[in-house]
Parts: C-alpha cells; sequence; structure tokens
C-alpha cells in the first residue's frame, strides 16, 4: 500500500520544480502553468470522502488497483502532452484533473487496508511506517523533480509508471482481504461534497491571483461553504449518506480532525516556502533546495515513530500534544534563524521541528480513524484527507499572502536606501515578490544589479521568517485545541454501537486481519 500512494505524495511537490520548464516548452500562460499545479489538488480534494466511500462499498483492494491504474494512465498522457499554446495547456490540465481522481481513489482504500489489517494496539507503529515514508515521499519530490527535470520534465510523470507496476505486483501478493458495506451511492451528497470542497478550495487558490478582496474569489469560498453546510444537513436524512456526519458527534474524531486542520496549514506549505527560501535566498539550485528539505525530515521520520509507539502504549493525547508544542518552538526557533542566509545556524531547528509534526500528525490520523467501525475505515479516511487538504489550501493562501506581502514591504525599503526612485522600487519588488524569481538581479540591470539581488535574498528571508513565526502560532493553537478536547487513554470504536471507548474494553472483540470481530461488549 506504501508503494501505491507513494506516486500520490510524491506528486504533491514534484510538479512544482518542473513547472519553468514546463511553461517554456509548451508555451503555457501564467494561469495555465497555475492549473498545472492546481487541477491535481483540487480533483484530489474534491473527491476523497467520494472515494473513501466508493472504497468501503465496492471493496478496498478493488479501489486501489483502479485508483493506480487511473492515476498511472493519466501520467502516462501528462507527459505525452503535444504541441503548444491552448491545445496542450487543455491537455496536461486534463488530465491533471484524472490524476487526482485516481488518487482520491485510491488512497482512502489503502489506507483502509493497512488500518484492517493490524488490531488497534498495533496500527501505531504500523502506520507510523506508513506516514513516515509518505511524508519522506513528500520530501524527496523536490530533490526527484529537479534532477529528472534536467533530462525532460516528461520524465516526472513517466517515474510513475514503475512505481505503479511494482504496486500492482506487491497488491496481487498480498491479497489484502477486508469488509465491505454494500449499498447505493448518494450521488446527491456527492454533488454537494465536491462542489462545496472544489468552490472552496479554488476560491483560496485563487487568492495568490486575484488578492483576498476580488469578489469572484470571495463568491467561490462562500458558495462552498453554504453546499457545504447544506450537505451536512441533507445527509443525515438519507438512508446510505456518503459520509455518516454523526460521526463527528464522537469527540474523538471531531477533535483530531481540527486538530488535523490546523496543523496541515503548516505541513504541506512548509515545504514550498521553504523551496522559494533555499533556491533565492540560499542560492541553491533545485536539487540542493530539495536536500535542504531533506533536513526536516531526518527530524519527521524518527518523530513519526517515536508517536506511533506512544499512541499504541498511551493513546492519542500525549503525542498529539507534545508534538504541536515541540513544532512550535522548533518553527520559532528556524524563523528566528533564517535571516543568517546559513544553513549551518538552522539545521538543528529543522530538526526539531520536523521531530515535532511527526510526533504528532501519525498519532493524530491514525486515532481519527480509530474512532469509527471497520465497515467505514475508508469513509473515515476520505474525511481525513478532505480535512487535511483544506488545511493545506488555507496555509498556502493565507501563509502565501503573508510572505508576499512581508518581503515587498521589506524590499521597497531596501531598495529606496540603495538609491531607487519609489515607484520603480514599487515595480521592481512586486516583480520579485510575485514571481519569488531563483535570479531576481534579473529585474534589473547596471551596476545595481548586485545590490538588488543580496536586497532580494534578505527580503525573501524576512518573509519566510515572518511565515515561520506565523506557523507556530499556530502549531500553538494547534496544541491547544488536543489539549482540551482529547481524552487520555486509547479509545477505538466499538463496533457493535458505532461509539468511541476505552481499547480495553473491546479488546477482546478486536479482528485479526482476515477475521470478522465478535460482537462487542457494550460500553
Amino acid at each position: 500500500m506504501i508503494f501505491a500512494v507513494a506516486m500520490t505524495f510524491i506528486d504533491q511537490t514534484i510538479v512544482a520544480i518542473a513547472v519553468p520548464k514546463i511553461q517554456a516548452e509548451l508555451h503555457l500562460s501564467i494561469n495555465g502553468v497555475q492549473w498545472v499545479v492546481n487541477a491535481y489538488l483540487l480533483a484530489l480534494a474534491s473527491m476523497f470522502a467520494f472515494g473513501g466511500r466508493l472504497a468501503d462499498t465496492l471493496g478496498h483492494r478493488k479501489m486501489v488497483v483502479i485508483g493506480i491504474v487511473v492515476f498511472t494512465l493519466a501520467s502516462v498522457a501528462c507527459g505525452l502532452t503535444p504541441g503548444h499554446g491552448s491545445a496542450a495547456e487543455a491537455w496536461i490540465v486534463t488530465f491533471r484533473v484524472i490524476q487526482g481522481l485516481g488518487g482520491a481513489i485510491m488512497y482512502p482504500a489503502a489506507l483502509a487496508i493497512v488500518v484492517s489489517a493490524f488490531p488497534a494496539r498495533e496500527r501505531g507503529r504500523a502506520l507510523a511506517i506508513f506516514f513516515g515514508v509518505s511524508g519522506g515521499l513528500t520530501a524527496i519530490g523536490p530533490i526527484l523533480g529537479g534532477y529528472l527535470s534536467e533530462w525532460t520534465w516528461r520524465a516526472i510523470f513517466w517515474v510513475n509508471v514503475p512505481v505503479a507496476i511494482i504496486a500492482l505486483i506487491l497488491t496481487a501478493l498480498a491479497r489484502p482481504h477486508t469488509e465491505t458495506r454494500p449499498g447505493r451511492l448518494d450521488f446527491r451528497g456527492l454533488v454537494l461534497i465536491a462542489g462545496g470542497v472544489g468552490l472552496a478550495i479554488f476560491g483560496l487558490q485563487q487568492t495568490q491571483v486575484w488578492g483576498w478582496t476580488n469578489p469572484v474569489a470571495i463568491a467561490c469560498m462562500v458558495v462552498g461553504v453554504l453546499l457545504l453546510v447544506a450537505f451536512f444537513y441533507v445527509e443525515p436524512q438519507i438512508s446510505q449518506p456518503l459520509i455518516d456526519v454523526s460521526t463527528f458527534r464522537i469527540r474523538a474524531f471531531a477533535v483530531q480532525n481540527i486538530v488535523l486542520f490546523i496543523s496541515m496549514i503548516v505541513f504541506i506549505p512548509i515545504f514550498f516556502f521553504a523551496s522559494i527560501y533555499a533556491q533565492v535566498s540560499l542560492g541553491d539550485g533545485p536539487q540542493e533546495a530539495g536536500l535542504y528539505l531533506l533536513v526536516f525530515f531526518a527530524g519527521f521520520a524518527p518523530g513519526v515513530q517515536v508517536g506511533g509507539r506512544r499512541l499504541d502504549r498511551s493513546g492519542a493525547k500525549i503525542p498529539v500534544v507534545a508534538g504541536c508544542v515541540i513544532a512550535a518552538v522548533g518553527l520559532a526557533l528556524w524563523g528566528s534563524s533564517v535571516t543568517t542566509l546559513s544553513l549551518n545556524s538552522q539545521w538543528y531547528y529543522i530538526i526539531i521541528a520536523g521531530f515535532g509534526l511527526g510526533l504528532m500528525l501519525g498519532p493524530s490520523n491514525t486515532d481519527a480513524i480509530n474512532q469509527v467501525g471497520r465497515l467505514s475505515y475508508g469513509e473515515a479516511t476520505g474525511v481525513t484527507q478532505t480535512t487535511r487538504n483544506f488545511g493545506a489550501s488555507f496555509g498556502l493562501a493565507f501563509l502565501g499572502t503573508l510572505l508576499v506581502t512581508v518581503e515587498r514591504n521589506h524590499l521597497v525599503s531596501r531598495l529606496i536606501g540603495l538609491g531607487i526612485p519609489s515607484g520603480a522600487a514599487h515595480g521592481v519588488a512586486t516583480t520579485i515578490a510575485q514571481n519569488h524569481e531563483s535570479t531576481p538581479r534579473s529585474s534589473v540591470h547596471g551596476a545595481l544589479a548586485t545590490h538588488v539581488y543580496h536586497a532580494a535574498q534578505l527580503s525573501i528571508a524576512d518573509g519566510m521568517q515572518a511565515v515561520l513565526y506565523a506557523m507556530g502560532a499556530v502549531m500553538v493553537i494547534a496544541a491547544i485545541v488536543a489539549r482540551v478536547g482529547l481524552r487520555p487513554g486509547i479509545h477505538v470504536a466499538d463496533d457493535r454501537n458505532g461509539e468511541s471507548a476505552p481499547a480495553d474494553s473491546v479488546a477482546a472483540g478486536e479482528a485479526g486481519p482476515h477475521q470478522p470481530a465478535e460482537p462487542r461488549q457494550q460500553i
């Protein structure tokens, strides 16, 4: 299952590195380039809930195989994008959407198989491996993208083919067996949640282009939220709903989804912003920028392992709260050192931040899924992944605006200090801040170019500092929510009545990986 989902995690970051070459060869517009990245993320986020319910209904193994095939064929098609201009733009964006649909079908089913294969007391360690590897693949994406795009940008899509073949072979050998919940599919719920999530995230994405005050962006976000409110109103009235919204009455499930939303404001955006900082402020190339991100993973990987073991021994509250606090401290210390423009003064703080996020993310995700019965693992995974993508999209929009604003203001001041007229300084600063050029010296010419380049390096570092401080504050909020909302101890679903109960009370009825659970004692 790790091989199955590997493609979806790598794809979240690998494409961003190759975007300049894609744009140059296909002659894409600025808007088209943005959609090469956003179309995949938007389709993935809007269809996660449907993918989870589909897996619970039709079978998890079947949906993993279908998802792998759809994702891989779409990847090959992206790599075969013909021509240039509007036709090429329509081709690659269309198949990026299909890639997202394949990922949304595959991921909830894969995670449901892993959860079903282990009793509650062993899931922490199992999913620590799952989330640890997936987090590493997210960090490796920029490195892999840098190397492959030196040959051809098309290779970043074709690399999914051998991974898919291995995943299909391993799935056939493993022959995973899970129980299903046959029933009708709720297409009315699908339209509401896909439309709501899609519009809300689209509005957030477009704030980077149109601004936060643009009426179209605001309208998209408002209509999206209204559709989601309608979804939560309509679903309880349906006999076989897409999502059983009463699950949110389970305290741990609701709290962990809030914690995941808050923490994902930090986790995915940190890769994008750190990559910009490494390439511009530190002057690294794409490969070196990827290695900079691996420092973060050096802390994340052991953190996720420690968090999984603590979850199995004492429940989710301790590792989640502690992880949020450690991440907040690490991010604040990291922020205090970025303006030195030296990795030597930052790496240990980056590791601390990575360790904290690893410590809390795995247990939080696993604990949320543990709160539902074995027939709803796919549905629960769809919910948690939708929540995570919402958080990441909000983080990219909000923190991206913060980065650009702080960077531009500091750069204007520095350029005026160099003797550049105010109007010209604002123009140069806006260009650099909006494009995050890896070679900002190209924005001006002559003797001042070197000074402008250094001013841009420092200003982007100032923006990165503000982003990291904000991320630290976000993790403090996550720690407070977890501290107040979570109860001590291990709590898993009682499959008989669907409520969350202490693990010891239901341990006797825990099913093995290939056996149905016995009816559990009423709690």
